[in-house]
């Protein structure tokens, strides 16, 4: 049987370091400094999703319950929803989140979860039932991808996996191995590559990261399977390769190759997120954070941080101040959990 990029690995963690109480100021303007982290919240099952509300607070999903809390510094976290039918099996459950960027009138919060039958994109009011916006997307016990995320253009953005099924990944008329973008009422967004489909781009194998430079353009974590994982520049209507590729190697056959690959071991990369010309990669299996500087939409050189301190690293999140904020993973079945995992941290930038 063929290895998945997100395996546990042996490699023991240090002992992470003190962190701070009290929430200290932010600039907006900064860089988050990775010296120095705050414990947000503490005790949380399996985080996976993480959205800022307009306060600046943030809703935290929980992976296995389907149970999301409201989570502010200094304060212990506040069940606000419970999505029902959430079947958590494997790595599907309670995924992605994302809150409209009409918040303040429309109060709309939108989740990707796994429910008894496929995959589902829904949005609901804290106060009020979900509506399924997306169904159809194939499940499994892996590869069920699950991060959403709303766009410049104010279009939201699915990554899918290709549920274990490599050969949905390049079929355009399939929902999985995607990027699907969406109206914010679940329909195909105009402009799409391929008409009335919600298909932004195809042949990923299971795309869990999305974000957007100060250009506007798309930047995407995609897990390998037994040698490399990537992080690809997304361009509508391109094929990413797989099953044919996995990694660099596929430009003469008309398919897009990854702007940057690692090994498996190093990375398992889940949440992304971009700071000023620094993109933010959540390593799992490789319980780390890399750093990752951009210019005019070439990466350069990355660089490990916080190697071993946290264990695995699932989200990452720039918040309103520009702090950065990350969610551990050591309760997801494959990681090694210590004290108080899991956990919410926050980097002030300075």
């Amino acid at each position: 049987m063929s290895a998945c990029a997100d395996e546990n690995s042996a490699a023991p963690r240090s002992a992470p370091p003190t962190v701070a109480g009290t929430l200290a100021p932010s600039d907006p303007a900064g860089r988050p400094g990775l010296d120095a982290a705050e414990e947000v919240a503490r005790d949380i099952d399996v985080p996976w999703g993480l959205a800022f509300l307009p306060d600046g607070a943030a809703l935290v999903a929980e992976r296995d319950s389907g149970r999301i809390s409201r989570v502010v510094a200094g304060r212990a976290p506040e069940q606000v929803y419970q999505l029902p039918g959430v079947a958590a099996r494997g790595e599907g459950g309670l995924l992605g989140l994302a809150v409209a960027p009409d918040y303040a009138e429309s109060r709309y919060v939108y989740a990707y979860f796994t429910a008894m039958t496929d995959n589902r994109i829904v949005r609901f009011r804290l106060d009020g039932p979900p509506e399924v916006l997306v169904a159809g997307i194939a499940k499994a016990g892996n590869h069920n991808g699950g991060r959403i995320a709303f766009g410049p253009d104010g279009m939201l953005y699915a990554g899918t996996g290709d549920a274990g099924e490599a050969e949905r990944s390049r079929d355009p008329a399939d929902l999985n191995g995607k990027i699907l973008r969406l109206t914010p009422e679940g329909r195909p967004a105009p402009g799409n590559p391929f008409p009335g489909s919600p298909v932004y781009s195809l042949g990923h194998r299971n795309v869990q990261g999305l974000a957007w430079d100060r250009a506007g353009r798309l930047f995407a974590a995609e897990f390998g399977q037994n040698r490399f994982d990537e992080i690809n520049l997304i361009e509508p209507g391109r094929d990413y390769g797989w099953p044919e590729v996995e990694g660099a190697g596929g430009a003469d056959r008309g398919f897009a190759d990854p702007l940057l690959t690692w090994t498996t071991a190093e990375a398992s990369p889940s949440g992304i997120a971009i700071a000023g010309d620094t993109l933010y990669v959540a390593a799992l299996r490789g319980k780390r954070l890399w750093t990752v500087p951009l210019e005019n939409g070439r990466a350069g050189a990355p660089r490990a941080e916080l190697r071993d301190r946290y264990g695995r690293l699932r989200t990452v999140e720039v918040a309103p101040d520009g702090a950065l904020w990350l969610t551990t993973s050591n309760t997801d079945g494959r990681g090694d959990p210590g004290s108080g995992d899991d956990r919410v941290l926050r980097f002030p930038a300075r």
